[in-house]
């Protein structure tokens, strides 16, 4: 692995390590100057995880030029095409895993989803980093740098395998862990299919916001739907 590239695994976990100093003396600093702390965590949140942007695409300046998985990248009009379908392909994907999970017993629901929500919910311009920041960083990091490794060495399946896992186990809900490997798929698939890093960033942002736009705007029809779903899954396993 390059060295640009272990500076960079190096900033992204000092990023998601940073909250436990940074909050504490944000919160510190927030009360001495009489803020509300209940704004620290996204505060905080939108500071660290721009930080770690910038740094990384400092890092990544001259391979960001062209962003590619080797010399022959796809045509623009190509890529633009799997761009758009490879949104589609990963809210599919995310369906396909989730209702696996709820026929195996997984809990339906994300912790982690719903601590976000609450974040936006208290402060909008928090969206910022859970549907363009995080993703941009998680795809430079699980599938350029970690899938694009592996991939020189090994084939695809066990490439995308190995670096989805790893991007599953990264958003700290094991449980889960299906839902996220079948995303990191999806976007390693997209890396592959038209060898331009911007492909699966963008089909990642876009499904992170449609995601978080749908969750905010309908958010008590899905858990109403959500208690349904969980009736019937008993309803039916008590036959069973």
């Amino acid at each position: 692995m390059k060295r640009e590239y272990w500076i960079v695994l190096i900033v992204y976990i000092a990023m998601q390590l940073s909250s436990l100093i940074g909050i504490p003396g944000l919160m510190f600093l927030f009360g001495y100057l009489g803020m509300d702390r209940g704004l620290v965590v996204p505060y905080w949140l939108i500071f660290s995880f721009t930080l770690a942007l910038v740094i990384i695409l400092f890092i990544l300046r001259a391979e960001m030029k062209k962003p590619t998985l080797n010399e022959r990248s796809s045509s623009f009009s190509y890529s633009a095409v799997w761009a758009v379908i490879g949104v589609f392909l990963a809210l599919f994907a995310q369906s396909l895993a989730a209702n696996i999970e709820r026929l195996i017993g997984v809990e339906m629901g994300s912790e982690n989803t719903q601590q976000i929500l609450a974040i936006i919910e208290s402060f909008p311009l928090a969206i910022l980093v859970s549907s363009v920041i995080g993703p941009i960083l998680e795809e430079i990091v699980f599938r350029k740098i970690i899938f694009g490794t592996l991939h020189k060495r090994f084939n695809f399946f066990l490439s995308a395998l190995i670096s989805s896992v790893i991007f599953a186990l990264a958003h700290m809900e094991p449980h889960h862990i299906l839902l996220y490997s079948a995303m990191g798929f999806t976007f390693a698939f997209l890396y592959v299919k038209t060898k331009h890093i911007l492909v699966p960033i963008f089909a990642h942002v876009t499904m992170n916001t449609l995601v978080v736009v749908m969750q905010s705007v309908y958010k008590d029809e899905i858990t109403e739907l959500m208690r349904k779903a969980e009736t019937i899954q008993n309803f039916i396993g008590g036959f069973l």
